[in-house]
């Protein structure tokens, strides 16, 4: 693929989500430059608002987040980026708002937001998902009366030591056992039980065991460390924005020498820059997104790429490897209602 340059595929919201985008769309990046070239529609499905790959497959997957009956939808990817429709299956919720696949390519785990439920899909040796093998209901709710009166489950992954389930609605990250033979998930007690009012979205684990855990509702960036009983310990917090009003912070991405950790703002539209020493999180700037909704955001390279999903373009940042400071680098892109962004890695084509 390195005539090609690196894929990037965009998630977005479709009419049913009252969006503008058409499906899955394909970009092409330039890794020397990290401009951007869209090259069109990749796969037309309902609200593809977050994309996953296959750890070792050409096979890439996609939420529908649809109000009522959400499903995932599988593609297989051909080497010019060309989506092909393997299967969709339900997810047995509504609104499923993330997807990761497990390292070893044999389950895809799903969020349902809405309904506060996390879906286990088997994966077959073509990386087809196949029916349920669980639909793991979480319980709890928090102090805001609108947002958390039952749980929702915004994000799903593994960590080494199980499944990781962020859940906004009861300000749990909730952490699971998953069978590798049943297909079944085992509620452990939580990792991490944050602040009342919280809200967790997203959140990443640092090389040195920290869990980073960007709060939706309380706007703030917060850090926890392995106890001496397994379970993590807070140990800071910190605003993600200053510029006063609502923030709704986003995606959080850490980069590549672990020295700096990005936040998007949906608020103010814009991203912070903390420095990172292991220790602890300081805030060194925030920058303008030139759009509007930052909702998600990936770094390749020196080059960070932020969706504004209400403006619908996606900016290219170019970041300072010294100060770690991203500059934006060109005019933002045209794509409508953007979500999410995943770069297709060559291992992942045959």
């Amino acid at each position: 693929m390195g005539s090609h340059g690196e894929f990037v595929f965009v998630g977005g919201y479709t009419g049913d989500k009252g969006g503008e985008a058409e499906g899955i769309t394909l970009l092409r990046r330039d890794p020397a430059s990290g401009v951007l070239t869209r090259l069109g529609v990749a796969a037309r499905t309902p609200s593809p608002s977050f994309l996953a790959q296959h750890p070792t497959l050409p096979i890439l997957y996609a939420v529908n987040e649809l109000d009522t009956d959400g499903t995932i939808s599988a593609f297989t990817v051909a080497v010019d980026g060309e989506l092909a429709p393997l299967s969709s299956r339900p997810t047995g919720g509504s609104d499923p708002a993330h997807l990761s696949v497990t390292a070893d390519g044999r389950f895809l785990l799903v969020a349902n937001y809405s309904s506060g439920s996390v879906a286990v899909h088997p994966l077959d040796p073509e990386g087809a998902p196949g029916e349920r093998t669980d639909l793991l209901d979480l319980a709890g709710s928090g102090p805001d009366a609108e947002r958390q009166r039952g749980p929702h489950a915004h994000m799903v992954v593994e960590d080494g030591h199980g499944v990781l389930i962020a859940d906004l609605g009861s300000d749990r990250v909730w952490r699971c056992r998953l069978d590798p033979v049943s297909g079944r998930l085992t509620l452990l007690p939580p990792a991490v039980t944050a602040k009342p009012g919280t809200g967790p979205r997203h959140l990443r684990i640092t090389p040195d065991g920290t869990l980073l855990l960007v709060g939706e509702l309380a706007a703030n960036l917060t850090w926890y460390r392995p106890a001496a009983d397994g379970s993590l310990a807070a140990a800071g917090e910190v605003a993600t924005s200053d510029q006063g009003g609502p923030t709704y912070p986003s995606e959080i991405v850490c980069g590549r020498d672990g020295r700096f950790v990005y936040v998007a703002n949906r608020g103010p539209n814009t991203v912070s820059t903390f420095a990172w020493d292991g220790g602890g999180a300081v805030k060194v700037a925030e920058a303008a997104t030139g759009g509007e909704w930052p909702r998600h955001m990936i770094l390749l390279g020196d080059h960070l790429y932020v969706t504004n999903q209400l403006s619908h373009s996606v900016t290219t940042f170019r970041i300072d490897p010294e100060s770690g400071v991203p500059a934006p680098q060109g005019e933002p892109m045209a794509e409508a209602s953007p979500t999410c962004l995943l770069r297709w890695t060559s291992t992942a084509v045959r």
